[in-house]
C-alpha cells in the first residue's frame, strides 16, 4: 500500500511547477452532425486538445509522431492529411494535436480538425484497429513489488494528471534506481516537460517509493531520428 500524502490526484504536475491551470478555450458546434467539440489549451503551444464529447480510446492511449505511425489508426490517417500537423496523441476522451511549428495559425488549422474528427465520429469506423499495439503499464507476472508499485503509482496517481494536459507517462523500465519514461502528447516537446519529469513526477516516485533514486526520459528511434534532423 502506498502512504499517504498532500497532494491529491486532481492536481496537475504543471501545477507542482508553479503553472496556472488550463481551461477550455473553446467549444465548436456542428448542429447538422449534432457534435460538439471542446477545445483546451495545453502547457505546450504548439499543442491543442480536443475533446470530442465521446469516447475515444476507453481507459487507454496511443502516440503517433508520423504518418507512417498511423497504420492502425483510420482517424489518425485521416489528420495527417490536414498540412501542418506534426504529431497526433489519442487519450481516453481526447485528442491532442500537435502542429509543425509556432508559426502555424491554430484558427488556419482548427476548421479542417473539426471537420474531420466530426466526419469520422460520423462514420461508425474504429478509432484504432485490432493490430494497434498495446503501450499501457499494466503489471505483469515479472514485474517485482517495486515494478508493481511504481506501476500503481502511475496508473493511479501521475498519468490522471498528465492526461489533464493533453499528454501521458509511459512506464519503460526500472534500472540500477531509476525509473524510465517516456512522455507523450503535449507533453513530448513542451518546454517545461523537464521541470514536469523532475519536479513533479520525481519527487512524488521518491516519496512513496524508497528505491526510486531518479526519473530519466527515455525517447524511441522515431524521436531520435526527428531531433537529428531539426539539428542539421
Amino acid at each position: 500500500m502506498l502512504k499517504d500524502h498532500n497532494l491529491t490526484t486532481q492536481q496537475s504536475f504543471h501545477q507542482l511547477a508553479q503553472k496556472k491551470p488550463f481551461l477550455p478555450s473553446a467549444v465548436w458546434h456542428n448542429a447538422v452532425r449534432g457534435m460538439f467539440i471542446q477545445t483546451q489549451d495545453t502547457p505546450n503551444p504548439n499543442s491543442l486538445k480536443f475533446i470530442p464529447g465521446k469516447e475515444v480510446l476507453e481507459s487507454r492511449t496511443m502516440e503517433f509522431s508520423t504518418p507512417a505511425a498511423a497504420f492502425c489508426s483510420p482517424l489518425a490517417r485521416q489528420l495527417f492529411k490536414i498540412e501542418g500537423i506534426k504529431s497526433i496523441f489519442f487519450g481516453p476522451d481526447f485528442i491532442t494535436i500537435t502542429k509543425e511549428s509556432e508559426d502555424l495559425d491554430w484558427n488556419l488549422l482548427k476548421p479542417d480538425i473539426y471537420a474531420t474528427i466530426m466526419d469520422f465520429f460520423a462514420s461508425g469506423l474504429p478509432v484504432v484497429t485490432d493490430e494497434a499495439p498495446r503501450t499501457d503499464t499494466a503489471a505483469s507476472e515479472e514485474d517485482d513489488e517495486v515494478v508493481l508499485m511504481i506501476k500503481e503509482l502511475l496508473d493511479t496517481r501521475i498519468r490522471p494528471t498528465v492526461q489533464e494536459d493533453g499528454g501521458d507517462v509511459i512506464y519503460k523500465g526500472f534500472e540500477d534506481g531509476i525509473v524510465q519514461l517516456k512522455l507523450q502528447g503535449s507533453c513530448t516537446s513542451c518546454p517545461s516537460s523537464i521541470i514536469t519529469l523532475k519536479n513533479g513526477i520525481q519527487n512524488m516516485l521518491q516519496f512513496y517509493i524508497p528505491e526510486v533514486e531518479g526519473v530519466e526520459q527515455v525517447v524511441d528511434d522515431d524521436d531520435d531520428l526527428e531531433k537529428e534532423a531539426n539539428s542539421t
